[in-house]
């Protein structure tokens, strides 16, 4: 296994934003950098998860939000707010990334952490953090954004454990709340005879019923690659299915993603992250927990 190894990662935010744009949320940033390795960062190390004290996190994410205040603190990007996207300000949009942080940047940054741990120190005083804590610590600012990748860790860490039966089950599920309706017969009586998980049906706002055909793989290590891709697509064509939905809990190479986009019949592929998204988005099996955490504002000295 792939372990992430704590390093600086402005660099890498800045090209994911430029290629998203210009502004984007923390969760497309980290999905862009771990697609397109940017700065040498390779998926498994940006999903690497590390178990502490009070459960799994991300060494990635640490560095990752630090980053972007530090990315703020040189004029790279725009006043942070909460629960919006991460905008690129002009300077980071024109910048030559090759010398960064230059001297002048790297105390800049210094002056900028002084003031931040003053503050923190404040905090600490009503929440007590050990030595062995204070890695794993990360800026009210970012409490939001830690918490929802933590869930999300422990829920696909669950997944993995599926049985396969299970996973195929949980797959077809959720793609049925995605619209798509499942054939009873060939989704799921005949699919393991036929290399198939699931098939089904898809009807679009044009009133065009698409024949899909799904296929499940439940890796706990490891990419899925263009051999399953292409095993699939001609699967498909034997139930003449339109197009097919991949679902997997680990993550595709490069050549597997070309591949499903190649030829008249298209595949979906659905990673373990955005496994977890849909998730969320469908409300499977999960309940919703509101909780806030207190700014800035209510620690500076008079």
């Amino acid at each position: 296994m792939v372990k992430y190894k704590r390093r600086n990662v402005e660099k890498a935010i800045v090209m994911a934003l430029r290629d998203l744009g210009g502004s984007a949320s923390r969760k497309q940033i980290r999905r862009t950098i771990a697609e397109n390795e940017y700065d040498g960062l390779i998926y498994e190390e940006v999903y690497y998860t590390k178990k502490a004290k009070t459960g799994m996190y991300s060494p990635f994410l640490f560095d990752f939000n630090f980053g972007l205040k530090n990315l703020q603190s040189v004029g790279y990007v725009e006043k942070l707010k909460r629960n919006q996207d991460v905008v690129l300000s002009d300077l980071g949009r024109s910048a030559d990334l090759t010398n960064y942080p230059t001297e002048e940047q790297q105390k800049i940054i210094a002056t900028y952490w002084d003031k931040k741990n003053t503050l923190r120190a404040e905090r600490n005083k009503a929440k007590k953090i050990t030595d062995a804590d204070k890695e794993e610590a990360v800026d009210s600012d970012d409490e939001q954004d830690s918490a929802d990748n933590d869930w999300k860790t422990q829920l696909l860490g669950q997944i993995k454990r599926f049985s396969p039966a299970k996973f195929e089950s949980f797959s077809r599920l959720l793609i049925s709340k995605m619209g798509v309706s499942i054939d009873k017969i060939k989704g799921v009586q005949l699919s393991g005879d036929h290399g198939i998980d699931g098939f089904g049906y898809f009807r679009s706002d044009e009133f065009r019923t698409s024949r899909v055909a799904i296929q499940c793989k439940r890796y706990t290590s490891g990419a899925v690659g263009e051999s399953e891709i292409r095993d699939f697509k001609g699967t498909m064509d034997s139930f003449n299915a339109e197009y097919g939905i991949f679902v997997t809990t680990s993550y595709y190479t490069d050549t597997a993603k070309k591949t499903a986009i190649q030829g008249n019949r298209t595949v979906t592929l659905i990673d373990g992250q955005e496994l977890t998204d849909l998730i969320e988005k469908y409300q499977l099996h999960i309940k919703p927990v509101t909780t806030y955490a207190l700014d800035d504002y209510y620690f500076e000295k008079d």
